[in-house]
């Protein structure tokens, strides 16, 4: 697709339905449902995906398959909705558990969780809507891949045939094979060996999780390579390092490596994170530049609105401005809530101000430039804390006030980020497709204001039926800010040494990156994926890299018969089921260790052990994984129907 073309699919004189009753309301649904699965999601391997391309794919089958109705634009309104409650999603999940993992917080409080989601994912939506024409319309450099992806299926479909069978099938196996492994607990959920050789210790694992096999397949070999080498640094470089310089722990082999990785190795991922979001920033500053400047000077006066084509058309400045000061004044009054402070207050909402601005800058023209995946988020919420918690450490704070303050302030400005990168992407698909901009941002700010309000119960959900932070659930990014936090506010220390190691990595891949950048290199060293694959359990990177393989596979024996783009779409579409499926089924079972307390219910399905040992065995675990793999291979590279499908 090249948005160099005169016209985008729908022409700017050419006026059909868009923003509808049923539009909005499938948004809405999708929008509640991918949330929560978000959250799963992310609590568990530390990243998200976006929810861009499955919702257009099931908007398409429901709109035009069931309804018998649906134009283009209600299809790109229903994914702009359902997709800004998953990224928002995202800055939540990031910042707010570590108030419970630190114990400032018992539980998870509605009101400060939806409101901080609430005003955070509107000042996201508002601070890039002033950047929309600079970056989305005018600077060629920013590809904008997922937002390009996503036009694509919504021009297929609009010419004829829908891929949602790929999305229910995968999920129908997902949610199969994530009963059998947490609710019946009759395949392992973990592959895992420990040994030792001469004073050193080693590990290697996998998760038996689909989930993750279909986030690697989304992100491509590319970064699946780039979080697999995360994790062989931390795992088999650091650890056996450390241990033979330190000695063996005492305990199990298991646990050794655990302990060692979680209290030492897994912070040189914190280093090379600052790394990756301050180069980031600065790669990015001219472009940066020219798009705060663009958003100081406004918009053309609104005189001259009714003169604007259709498909050039923002919210009027005048609403903009109202709506940024009401999430303010939310936002005052969350702030004023968490620290019963007026001075705290005030820092703390100048702070966030300054920082959530400049990083839906920053996270805006990233996205553009190399894809959501690569969108550095936990960098920048790093820099954030790490700003706020220098303002309020100038001004006496300490202790959980500090904490809460600061992670209020992270909050904010992660769920910003998180939302425009989001937007950025979906105004890129509006732009291609010919959408409304006034239109869309509205569907936005639908989006973020309504699956707010589910992210705080699903939340207490998971933490009492799986415990957030544990090894069920780790919430490794909201571990990362719990760990900066205290050792800001209390007398906690991190374990400094790594975090400099840490920083050297980042270094090195950024030199790696630029040497292969100047060469226009296919492969990239990306640092934030690296960073991510350290700080991540290798069990996770495993399945993840498996992902990145299958979807090489899959390219490479399509790509002799010439229907390359058509299987990697299918295999796209199969893989955001098994993604969809795996946390449905997750929340579903937490729902129910919530309600009734019992986290044996599925036991009743085996009259005799018999069964349960047959399976509970790793070659059994890895045997039914490779199976679910192999499903998603075939089903890529022969489609239902041969040829018209490729």
């Amino acid at each position: 697709m090249n948005d160099d073309r005169f016209e985008p699919f729908v022409p700017a004189g050419k006026s059909i339905p868009e923003f509808t009753a049923a539009a909005v309301i499938l948004g809405v649904v999708l929008g509640v449902i991918m949330t929560s699965a978000n959250a799963y999601v992310g609590l568990y391997a530390g990243m998200t995906v976006t929810a861009s391309i499955p919702a257009a794919v099931i908007s398409m089958g429901v709109l035009r398959g069931l309804l018998r109705r649906g134009t283009i634009l209600e299809n790109n309104i229903v994914q702009t909705i359902a997709s800004a409650g998953e990224s928002l999603a995202a800055g939540i999940i990031f910042t707010m558990p570590a108030l419970v993992m630190i114990g400032v917080w018992q539980d998870f409080k509605f009101w400060p969780v939806t409101l901080i989601a609430v005003c955070g994912g509107l000042l996201g939506v508002l601070f890039m809507i002033p950047l929309r024409k600079t970056l989305i319309v005018e600077e060629k450099e920013l590809v904008y891949p997922e937002g390009v992806a996503c036009a694509e299926v919504l021009e297929v479909g609009e010419r004829g045939g829908s891929g949602v069978v790929y999305i229910f099938s995968a999920m129908a196996v997902s949610l199969v094979f994530k009963f059998w492994t947490s609710a019946a607990s009759v395949i392992k959920g973990t592959v895992e060996h420990a040994w030792t050789s001469g004073r050193s210790l080693f590990y290697f694992g996998g998760d038996m999780s689909v989930l993750l096999v279909g986030i690697g397949y989304i992100v491509g070999l590319n970064i699946s390579v780039l979080v697999f080498l995360g994790g062989a640094i931390g795992w088999l470089v650091g650890i056996p390092l450390y241990t033979a310089a330190n000695g063996l722990p005492e305990g199990g082999l298991l646990d050794a490596a655990g302990n060692i990785w979680s209290t030492q190795i897994r912070y040189m991922g914190v280093g090379t994170m600052i790394v990756g979001g301050l180069w980031s920033i600065i790669r990015v500053r001219h472009g940066i530049a020219n798009g705060v400047k663009t958003a100081l000077l406004g918009h053309r006066a609104e005189s001259e609105f009714q003169a604007v084509k259709r498909t050039e058309r923002d919210m009027p400045q005048r609403v903009i401005l109202g709506l940024t000061v009401a999430s303010v004044i939310g936002i005052l009054g969350i702030y004023y809530y968490l620290t019963q402070s007026a001075g705290i207050t005030v820092i703390s909402t100048v702070a966030m101000f300054i920082a959530g601005f400049f990083f839906v800058a920053v996270s805006s023209y990233i996205v553009g430039l190399v894809g959501s995946s690569n969108n550095p988020i936990s960098g920048m919420t790093i820099c954030t804390i790490l700003f706020a918690s220098a303002l309020l450490l100038m001004m006496g704070m300490s202790g959980h006030s500090g904490i809460l303050a600061s992670l209020g302030v992270a909050g904010v400005v992660c769920c910003a980020a998180a939302t425009a990168g989001d937007i950025s992407q979906d105004l890129k698909t509006g732009h291609l497709v010919g959408a409304t901009p006034r239109r869309q941002q509205v569907a936005q700010i639908v989006g973020v204001v309504v699956p707010a309000f589910v992210i705080a119960p699903t939340l207490t959900v998971l933490h009492k039926a799986y415990g957030i932070g544990s090894e069920t659930l780790p919430a490794p990014q909201a571990r990362l800010f719990e760990s900066i936090a205290r050792a800001m506010f209390t007398e906690a220390r991190l374990p400094w040494r790594m975090v400099e190691y840490g920083v050297a990595i980042g270094v090195a891949l950024v030199v790696v990156d630029e040497i292969l950048r100047r060469r226009n290199a296919g492969f990239r060293a990306y640092v934030m994926p690296v960073a991510v694959g350290i700080y991540l359990p290798f069990s996770l990177a495993v399945p993840i890299f498996a992902g990145g393989l299958t979807s090489r596979l899959v390219r490479l024996v399509t790509r002799m018969g010439g229907y390359e783009r058509k299987a990697a779409h299918r295999g796209l579409l199969y893989a955001s089921g098994l993604i969809a499926g795996e946390a449905i089924m997750g929340i579903l079972i937490a729902f129910y260790i919530f309600i009734t307390g019992s986290t044996t219910w599925a036991r009743w399905l085996f009259k005799y052990d018999l069964p349960v040992k047959i399976l509970d065995s790793n070659f059994v675990s890895l045997l039914i994984m490779g199976f679910v793999i192999l499903t998603m291979v075939l089903v890529s590279v022969f489609p239902r129907k041969r040829p018209e499908d490729r």
